[in-house]
């Protein structure tokens, strides 16, 4: 099949060697300290202890001296009788008072971890609450989103222009919470003030927005389904709104759109191509949008872009593909904008689903980058969709896992959690054989795993139930290892034998091998060389299928 090269330029070429290192949110060359644990674990009581309900932010943003100022309302469940528990904020920020029933409490602190003891034992089962007040200069980002904070900038008519962005380093890099994936919060109020004559856009619905005595203006957001910390925004702007609706699976769909006054007749055009097909598309792969009763909404950002619930973030200059460049080289990821795409397919595959561990972070962004290839193909056909999955290749590093070896340090896995996992997947799909099999497999993890939290021996044993194959070995071989496995062939005595080399032990895999000319039939290779029973199949004429298997290939 014909495929189209995309050319790059220096500049876009650089900005693809920018999303494949830096996918690595928070890198670590296997040395960890307690910091790493105290923001990792979840295994420590002082974090079990307690299920987090609601939070109500409450956050004044001093633009001009880049300060921050409010409290935040924790309201949980006690899991076991405690005295004392754990929540997060970055050291640099300053924790006020901790007020519980009226009263100060007494804390301590360890880095960015802050320690609370409370006057008498919180049964277990005991629903209570305790508000921290905190102020403080928040990290500022430099490099976002791929670095952690609040990145402080201004819009081209020189008017602040203010975004959080903070996934990997962690929420508390600038509120303070219970810092750890594997607990969301059920629901949660975010209230923003900012200076009059400019507005805040986070999460959720907006419920109230407050003229306040002091020359600032409050915005009340109401996010009413579970939510990962890192997703809860604030973006501050000269913001002009405008909206439509979508008729999907579950009814009628909001979509509210953000943007500065000098781009909408660009937003309009761009958001109005690309938003509504792609509703389409993933819900028909998926499952319905997960957060119907919050709304969808892209926000214009001064950095390129991040899967907020329910808020999506936006800063793709209105151009198609990746900044204007095609990540596969194919010509596909022209078509549409790379980062409405890619940003909300997070909204399922990271927001819907979230790791547990920043470990088993390629659940979020393997899944979404081969919903690019879904999308394509919902659009474009399978042909395209497949193209543009084997076109992200030239990505791909293979230098470290996928999976991170360490889990419970804030370890993120290797980069490649994107293409390659985007890769691993299309063959997974090859490999069941059934189209309509492997759509319901994606719309049942969606559906299986609604608003949870999940570990990768769940989405794989979820994916082994629904297929009816042992597939394990195969996402062990592609997330726990650096190496592809190779297919080796040998022909004697007027006989083909094949066998997989692997790093795991008991690796199998189907694969399509076909005589040159004729069609593609599955065979099923082990470690161990076993015979090939194909008429005519020799060492000229041998062809395998690496167009959707991501494999080396040995003929002997």
């Amino acid at each position: 099949m014909l495929k189209l090269k995309a050319i790059l330029t220096g500049a876009a070429f650089a900005a693809l060697v920018s999303f494949t290192a830096d996918a690595q949110l928070l890198g670590h060359a296997g040395m960890f300290t307690r910091a790493d644990s105290l923001r990792g674990s979840l295994t420590s009581p002082l974090r079990t202890c307690y299920d987090i309900n609601y939070y109500h932010l409450d956050v004044k943003f001093n633009i001009d001296q880049k300060f921050i100022s409010g409290s935040n309302l924790f309201k949980f469940t006690a899991t076991q009788d405690f005295d004392k528990l754990q929540f997060d904020l970055f050291a640099n920020l300053k924790v006020e008072k901790i007020i519980y029933k009226g009263k100060e409490l007494p804390y301590t602190r360890e880095f960015n971890a802050v320690f609370v003891s409370f006057p008498q034992t919180i049964k277990q089962g005991v629903k209570d609450e305790f508000t921290v007040y905190y102020s403080g200069n928040p990290t500022v980002a430099k490099h976002a989103p791929w670095d952690g904070g609040i990145m402080f900038s201004t819009d081209s008519l020189g008017k602040p222009w203010v975004a959080s962005a903070c996934q990997g380093m962690g929420a508390s890099v600038w509120w303070p919470n219970k810092d750890q994936q594997a607990d969301e919060v059920d629901s949660v109020l975010i209230s923003i003030s900012v200076p009059n004559g400019l507005k805040d856009v986070s999460n959720g619905r907006l419920r109230k927005v407050t003229k306040l005595k002091d020359g600032y203006t409050r915005f009340d957001w109401f996010v009413s389904n579970p939510i990962n910390n890192y997703d809860i925004a604030a973006n501050i702007g000269d913001y002009t709104h405008f909206n439509d609706i979508y008729d999907g699976e579950k009814g009628k769909l909001t979509l509210d759109y953000w943007v500065l006054p000098y781009n909408l007749e660009k937003a309009k055009k761009q958001f109005g191509r690309d938003v509504k097909p792609m509703i389409k598309a993933f819900e028909h792969w998926f499952g319905p949008y997960p957060f119907y009763e919050d709304g969808y909404k892209l926000v214009e950002t001064p950095h390129l872009g991040m899967e907020h619930q329910s808020a999506v973030a936006y800063g793709n200059k209105y151009k198609n593909g990746y900044s204007g460049t095609d990540r596969s080289q194919t010509g596909w990821g022209l078509k549409w904008d790379f980062i409405i795409i890619h940003e909300s397919g997070h909204e399922w595959f990271g927001n819907n689903i979230t790791s547990k561990d920043l470990a088993d972070s390629w659940i979020h962004e393997g899944f979404t980058n081969y919903s690019e290839a879904l999308f394509t193909e919902s659009m474009w056909g399978k042909q395209g969709g497949q193209e543009y999955t084997h076109g992200q290749r030239h990505l791909i590093q293979n230098k470290e896992p996928v999976i991170a070896p360490h889990l419970g340090v804030n370890e993120d896995g290797s980069g490649d959690m994107y293409d390659k996992g985007g890769n691993m997947l299309n063959m997974i799909r090859t490999v069941i054989n059934d189209d309509e099999k492997w759509r319901s497999i994606l719309r049942g993890l969606n559906k299986t795993f609604y608003h949870q939290t999940v570990t990768t021996e769940q989405v794989v044993t979820y994916i082994n139930q629904q297929s009816g194959m042992d597939l394990t070995p195969i996402f062990d071989q592609y997330l726990r290892h650096v190496n592809i496995p190779t297919l080796e062939f040998r022909f004697s005595q007027g006989k083909t034998y094949a066998r997989w080399i692997a790093d795991v032990d008991n690796f199998e895999m189907p694969v399509l091998i076909k005589v040159k000319g004729g069609q593609y039939q599955f065979i099923k290779p082990t470690r161990s060389f076993k015979p090939i029973e194909i008429n005519g199949l020799t060492k000229d004429n041998l062809e395998v299928d690496t167009f959707n298997y991501y494999i080396g290939v040995l003929i002997d």
